[in-house]
């Protein structure tokens, strides 16, 4: 005999009580509501899962330029996924804008040890067998050798995102653009260098003027 609204609802509520679900897949999916660029007027505001993927788009990207043309070892597919939870912490964090993260070294450390409390808080929230394998992905430290292609695609993903500001006339981004070609420029990684010659100039054409030709 077919339960009842009312009987699907008194199941529902024991198996909630006799089982809690795990929440990390429902914590990643709220990096959409938080916010980037906050101290800044945005023509188009960027949240944390945009930023997240463009990063993970041009991690992999660096990774394929380090192995199949400057002849490295890389992982492209492992660099993408570190890249993919670089900013997860900031589920719980809150994105701290940039002046007021690198205005004094002690602020810059508490948020470090804030940071990794949150990424452990967030591993915590998966079941203990797949945690080892969502490990390397979320804390910063085990990703190793990743970590500075992470880092540099995360300043190329800044650097885009003031191209794309300035393209509408949104001066605001002016000096963040110059900082962070600046930073770019500083990194000394050939692989960097590659993307910015090659694919940078793509990123200050409007659609019309984008090559959609096939050789």
């Amino acid at each position: 005999m077919p339960l009842s609204t009312t009987g699907w609802w008194a199941v529902w509520c024991v198996r909630r009580v006799s089982f809690m679900p795990y929440s990390f897949f429902a914590l990643i999916s709220r990096m959409r509501n938080i916010t980037r660029w906050s101290l800044m007027r945005n023509t188009e505001k960027e949240n944390v899962a945009e930023h997240s993927h463009m990063v993970a788009v041009i991690a992999h990207a660096l990774a394929v330029i380090s192995r199949d043309v400057m002849g490295k070892d890389a992982d492209p597919d492992k660099t993408a996924a570190v890249a993919l939870f670089h900013d997860a912490s900031e589920i719980f964090t809150g994105d701290l804008p940039t002046p007021v993260k690198y205005f004094d070294p002690e602020i810059m450390s508490a948020y470090k040890r804030v940071e990794s409390l949150a990424s452990l808080k967030l591993l915590s929230s998966l079941p203990p067998d797949m945690r080892h394998a969502y490990k390397p992905l979320i804390s910063a430290e085990e990703s190793g050798r990743i970590f500075p292609i992470v880092k540099a695609a995360d300043k190329l993903a800044a650097y885009i995102k003031c191209i794309e500001e300035l393209k509408t006339g949104n001066l605001e981004f002016k000096p963040a653009a110059e900082q962070s070609l600046i930073k770019l420029n500083s990194l000394d990684m050939p692989e960097v260098d590659y993307f910015i010659e090659h694919f940078i100039p793509a990123f200050e054409l409007t659609l019309d003027e984008l090559d959609f030709s096939i050789e």
